[in-house]
């Protein structure tokens, strides 16, 4: 399907009450780029789209005019399995790519199977100067070197950000935070140690105290870390 079908079929399931949801929640998207398609019906399109195989002239159409395809791209980029493909999309797009969601619904499957390969351009994307490259860098740290993959130097690199930048400064707490959860012993010294800029250091506390993750005793003590405001 070529991009005029994609934007007519996108139309065809606008919902002005999501959309209006959207604008609110995602404020650094122009609002008249939201036509307000709900993501289990963008999800199932990238699915039909995928399996027809007809999504080259669409992956190349950048920058999308709409949020929306914006999200449709993550979703596509997400379904494929060859790596090389997958992270040759991936590394076109991410330039394109202005708001927390689509970075973050950006989650390709293969990345699963070939970590060791994901790493070297983490290590590129995380020292860019675009937002949502280094907010995806971190977040793939999140979500595939926090088990069995495990390293400091990865949470190094983390904590070595300094942004002002609120959605990488959230993304640096949301990955401490889940580190705690899962390498406590490890990643806790980041936080005694004061590694992280105040607010961050904070917000990774704040974050972790709401976690059912961390036992009562784990919270207690996180919150005697607290930097208190001068």
């Amino acid at each position: 399907m070529n991009s005029a079908g994609i934007e007519s079929y996108l139309f065809s399931k606008q919902d002005l009450s999501y959309a209006q949801l959207q604008i609110r929640t995602i404020p650094s998207v122009d609002p008249e780029r939201i036509i307000g398609v709900r993501t289990p019906e963008l999800r199932a399109f990238a699915k039909e789209l995928y399996k027809e195989g007809d999504t080259d002239e669409f992956l190349h159409a950048l920058p999308h005019k709409y949020f929306d395809e914006d999200q449709l791209h993550a979703f596509i980029i997400s379904l494929q399995k060859d790596f090389d493909v997958c992270i040759s999309n991936v590394e076109v797009f991410l330039p394109f790519i202005d708001n927390w969601a689509t970075c973050d619904q950006m989650s390709p499957k293969v990345f699963k199977k070939e970590p060791q390969r994901l790493l070297p351009y983490i290590k590129k994307w995380i020292k860019s100067d675009k937002t949502y490259t280094v907010r995806f860098a971190v977040g793939m740290l999140m979500e595939h070197f926090l088990d069995d993959g495990f390293d400091t130097k990865h949470a190094d690199m983390v904590a070595a950000l300094r942004s002002d930048e609120y959605y990488i400064n959230m993304m640096i707490a949301w990955y401490f935070a889940t580190a705690l959860a899962k390498q406590y012993d490890s990643v806790l010294p980041y936080i005694e140690n004061r590694r992280l800029d105040t607010w961050t250091h904070n917000k990774t506390i704040q974050k972790s105290v709401e976690s059912y993750r961390i036992t009562p005793e784990q919270k207690e003590y996180l919150k005697s870390l607290k930097i208190k405001k001068k």
